[in-house]
């Protein structure tokens, strides 16, 4: 078995959040003293299984180089492109190591058990991804803003990041599924286009992705809990 070290993370975070209304792109706005972004590296830095984190912005992004965590010799990074899944085959093309894991830029909320979780399940078989139950009740619509039926939610699943996968196989699932014209909303998607079936790690809800102006409140609420806990 390869050491712990052989683990790179890609963070995609070339986009604008167009639903936070905000003058920046979400990433870059204030939470607890520092940026979404940096709350997301410094989690993904602190982990001794991951060796480098490559981030993925938009070519001529201003905020990200005066940013303190820019210039850890850890951080690569690259420019994103015009889909999430170009981001990530850009930063793909960097990596070395034989697995890689992809998080999202603005879930600054990861716990480490659930990083380790995902690290673990990742070396094995077709990769894995972090992922919640589905705790409501699903509602399809009609396309005219009523229900059409009930959806049962056994085995429906909220999926969430980091999600971990051998380097080759992602980078090669991914240009097949784009070339092809696949839609790909998450890494795994494109994996199972490509017939894999990776597993689910179920994962704590409280790693939100910020995408309303209410998530940033609620995220500053989970991470001043996590603080006051590791005091």
């Amino acid at each position: 078995m390869k050491p712990l070290s052989s683990f790179t993370a890609v963070v995609p975070a070339a986009g604008v959040g167009k639903r936070m209304a905000a003058k920046r792109p979400k990433q870059y706005l204030p939470l607890l003293g520092s940026t979404v972004l940096e709350h997301t590296l410094n989690r993904l830095l602190e982990h001794p299984a991951i060796g480098r984190v490559i981030v993925a912005t938009a070519e001529h992004d201003p905020w990200f180089p005066a940013l303190p965590v820019a210039r850890d010799p850890r951080v690569l990074r690259v420019n994103g492109g015009r889909e999430r899944a170009d981001s990530v085959l850009n930063a793909l093309a960097r990596v070395e190591t034989d697995w890689v894991l992809v998080h999202d830029a603005a879930r600054p909320c990861l716990h480490r058990s659930d990083l380790d979780a995902v690290l673990a399940a990742g070396r094995q078989g077709a990769g894995a991804i972090l992922a919640c139950r589905v705790r409501d009740s699903m509602k399809r619509g009609d396309g005219h803003g009523a229900i059409s039926g009930t959806v049962s939610r056994d085995e429906l699943w909220h999926a969430l990041t980091p999600q971990c996968f051998a380097t080759r196989p992602l980078r090669e699932a991914l240009t097949a599924a784009l070339a092809a014209g696949c839609e790909i909303t998450d890494e795994a998607s494109a994996m199972e286009w490509a017939g894999f079936h990776p597993r689910l790690v179920e994962g704590r809800a409280d790693n939100i992705k910020i995408t309303r102006p209410e998530d940033l409140g609620l995220a500053g609420f989970f991470l001043q809990q996590r603080i006051e806990s590791e005091q």
